[in-house]
């Protein structure tokens, strides 16, 4: 199999015009740290898979940094080569505790530095109680300011290229960037073909944000039909181009400028995730496709539910 190109973007806020891979390979909390991980990782990185996205609340970061470690062992991929995400939990999303809660990802991960540092949530939790989904009551203010400040400390510290956040509304990203100093590189959201982000997406534009869309194909909840993979309307468009569902849903946000983490570690899917730079969507598709039914599907981290997450924005 001959691996593929995946194409880059710049980070427009980045020091160094750093650039990102547009397909990642995300790793939700199902990630365990089983044999098939790994292989699943190795296979990634020989189909052309770069870009490796994780979380210390995820418990992928031990899997994820031994495959990485085997894969440049064996001469696939040079470090340089790699872009490598992890996410500050919402326990350690104290001032005080930035730093090192990203080097114990560093030494979890068997990484001298990360490529890009996020904020998980823009939310702070009791230290040292970690839960999920997150008890309301252990919930403490977000120091927003301290704590992008230490993110920031981060990045000078050489422990990571970039810095940005995960989860932010329009206004909390408003708030951010009303007292950062180094700006915020990527907002990584749910995003998908039932859940477009549109003003997000155009704010994000605007401030040289780029957006990476995790559930790009709708999956990570169980809650009844998926509104992507089992929409007529993108069935109708897939038959027509010879594609999946998958692949058309990938490729719409490939043409938004959204950078993304599909998982799978389905060898075949791995490599359709892939196929999606070689041919366009039409005028017609993108009409049809702005016209699905809108509806978030990650509400959010905590129970019960925060009423003011999301700040009411569609």
């Amino acid at each position: 199999m001959v691996a593929v190109e995946v194409p880059t973007v710049v980070l427009p806020n980045s020091s160094s015009q750093q650039r990102v891979p547009v397909v990642g390979m995300g790793s939700a909390p199902d990630f365990t740290c089983k044999k098939d991980t790994k292989e699943a990782i190795i296979e990634a990185i020989k189909q052309g898979y770069r870009h490796f996205d994780t979380a210390a609340a995820y418990g992928s970061e031990h899997a994820l940094g031994e495959a990485l470690k085997e894969a440049v062992e064996l001469g696939l991929v040079s470090r340089q080569d790699l872009f490598v995400t992890s996410k500050l939990w919402v326990t350690e999303t104290h001032p005080h505790l930035v730093v090192s809660a990203l080097r114990k990802s560093l030494r979890t991960l068997q990484l001298e530095y990360l490529d890009l540092y996020l904020i998980h949530w823009p939310l702070s939790s009791q230290p040292g109680k970690f839960s999920f989904p997150i008890e309301v009551e252990d919930l403490l203010p977000f120091d927003v300011k301290g704590v992008w400040e230490a993110m920031e400390e981060c990045q000078k510290l050489g422990l990571t290229k970039a810095i940005g956040v995960s989860n932010f509304s329009v206004k909390k990203l408003q708030n951010l960037l009303s007292v950062a100093t180094i700006l915020p590189v990527v907002n990584q959201v749910e995003m998908n073909l039932a859940w477009q982000q549109k003003k997000l997406r155009e704010f994000c534009s605007t401030n040289g944000i780029i957006i990476t869309a995790f559930s790009p194909l709708r999956k990570g909840a169980s809650r009844g039909p998926n509104e992507v993979m089992d929409n007529d309307v993108l069935k109708e468009i897939a038959d027509a181009h010879g594609k999946s569902i998958a692949q058309i849903s990938l490729r719409w946000l490939y043409e938004q400028g959204v950078t993304f983490v599909p998982k799978s570690y389905d060898k075949e899917r791995m490599n359709q995730n892939l196929k999606i730079f070689d041919w366009a969507l039409t005028e017609e598709d993108h009409s049809k496709i702005s016209q699905i039914h809108q509806s978030r599907l990650i509400n959010g981290p905590t129970k019960p539910q925060l009423n003011d997450l999301w700040d009411d924005e569609i």
